[in-house]
């Protein structure tokens, strides 16, 4: 059974959400959608959370900023860079000669469906032991240096990384879509950033948390549209970046372009102007895994889904996984979990239906919609085109039944979709183990990070993750 503290802060943490979103309800529709600021969106409620600030240093191992990416909406994302990317991939591939394949497998901890078991045994400590001591010693500057880190802008205001040289580290790139029933929550929360920086670091990639718009302010689609901008702009920053890299290699060729073609230096200033630093020196889009947290879980995969629509008009972004963490699933026929558990910690079955009603216009309404139950007809490309797919499900979670049926769907087409299940573990454990300090929380994080990494690695660097 879950902890006391867990179950107390469960009591206090529904009458709250319970009181919101009632008053929510109650409010009218006008009200909640009219104004200027609602024009651009909600992406946050500062007076129900609150917000951490953004650090571009690496004062903990990684380093975060805040960029809005869209001018007509308050569509945001706070970008989680890892230390990691300071090393050489040589070094990091070098550094783990003996590191074999069986070493690199974790310890099966949890109840899992769908995938082998990954256990370790006895004789491979010695390997892992030597991968640690190994691991902590290899801290050669990539890039950069520990003087970058806290680097000055020619007026002495900024301080933080700003990438440098040639020979970049390129990490995956993992799109965050935080929980809070669509109504609440924030991609700068301080439980969503603590949780994305043990992300970053855990499976070594670079986050992008995604601050899309709530509800009721922004009905359905707003926020699963938002996700798919997200993925859109990627790819622009990706071309914008191979622009600004090819006439940086023009201007440096000793042609002066600026004389010949008057227009250069406006592209120049506009490309510089539009690339995002860190994302053109370290990311890398066609290793780009979705993870959504609770609805955010409902987000990803409809991103997912349009992903595959898209096909290569998304190059050179290519979504090669996604994790779904207690996706925020439902439907009209009630599974045994949804029977068994509706009065469950947290987010108990009423109170998610009164989330639903404030996403979903009156008229639209309906627990079978296309973007509430995974397992209804017509929802887009088939089954077998999706990527594979990591769920986490908690044990005490209502909504526990329909993720790992959907799974099991993905599974029956041949689509690599395991179940991770964790024993005492509640809706939203993971992401809000700030408060909570449940063993699972970690052990959650390194379970997704195994399977993350077998999905982004390289070939010839299999371990440099």
């Amino acid at each position: 059974m879950p902890s006391i503290g867990v179950k107390l802060y469960s009591v206090f943490f529904k009458f709250m959400l319970k009181h919101r979103l009632q008053s929510r309800l109650q409010t009218p529709e006008g009200d909640a959608s009219g104004g200027g600021a609602a024009s651009l969106g909600v992406t946050s409620r500062p007076d129900e959370e609150t917000a951490a600030a953004a650090n571009p240093s690496f004062t903990d191992g990684v380093a975060t900023k805040d960029y809005h990416i869209d001018p007509l909406t308050s569509l945001s994302i706070r970008i989680f860079i890892p230390d990691t990317c300071l090393r050489s991939p040589e070094i990091l591939t070098k550094s783990r000669p003996g590191f074999g394949s069986d070493a690199a497998q974790s310890f099966n901890r949890r109840n899992s469906y769908g995938s082998p078991n990954n256990g370790v045994s006895s004789s491979n400590s010695n390997a892992l032991t030597h991968a640690q001591n190994v691991d902590s010693n290899r801290r050669k500057s990539y890039a950069g240096s520990n003087d970058d880190l806290n680097l000055k802008s020619g007026s002495g205001i900024y301080r933080g990384y700003n990438p440098a040289g040639n020979k970049c580290r390129r990490l995956p790139v993992m799109l965050q879509f935080h929980g809070g029933g669509f109504v609440s929550g924030s991609n700068d929360s301080v439980g969503n950033d603590y949780f994305c920086r043990r992300i970053a670091k855990s499976c070594d990639v670079i986050v992008l948390a995604v601050g899309y718009r709530l509800a009721p302010e922004n009905k359905y689609p707003a926020a699963f549209e938002d996700g798919l901008k997200v993925l859109h702009w990627l790819a622009k920053q990706t071309h914008l970046a191979e622009c600004s890299k090819s006439l940086g290699s023009l201007k440096g060729g000793g042609a002066d372009l600026r004389k010949t073609d008057g227009n250069w230096h406006v592209s120049d200033a506009f490309g510089a102007s539009m690339v995002e630093p860190w994302l053109a020196a370290h990311g890398d889009p066609s290793r780009c895994v979705l993870l959504g947290v609770s609805c955010g879980g409902n987000i990803a995969e409809y991103v997912a889904r349009k992903a595959v629509e898209a096909g290569k008009l998304l190059d050179p972004v290519k979504v090669v996984a996604q994790v779904l963490m207690y996706p925020f699933f439902i439907g009209s026929v009630p599974t045994h979990s949804e029977i068994k558990l509706a009065n469950s910690y947290f987010y108990d079955k009423a109170m998610c239906v009164l989330a639903w009603k404030l996403l979903l216009t009156e008229e639209e309404f309906s627990l079978d919609h296309a973007a509430a139950n995974p397992l209804v007809s017509g929802r887009g490309p088939p089954l077998k085109h999706m990527p594979p797919t990591l769920t986490v499900v908690a044990e005490h979670d209502w909504m526990r039944d329909r993720a790992i049926a959907y799974s099991e769907e993905l599974r029956k087409v041949n689509v690599d979709a395991p179940v991770l299940e964790y024993k005492d573990a509640v809706h939203e454990f993971a992401t809000l183990d700030m408060l909570l300090k449940t063993p699972q929380a970690q052990a959650c994080a390194e379970d997704i990070a195994i399977w993350v990494k077998k999905h982004i690695s390289l070939r010839g660097h299999e371990f440099s993750y």
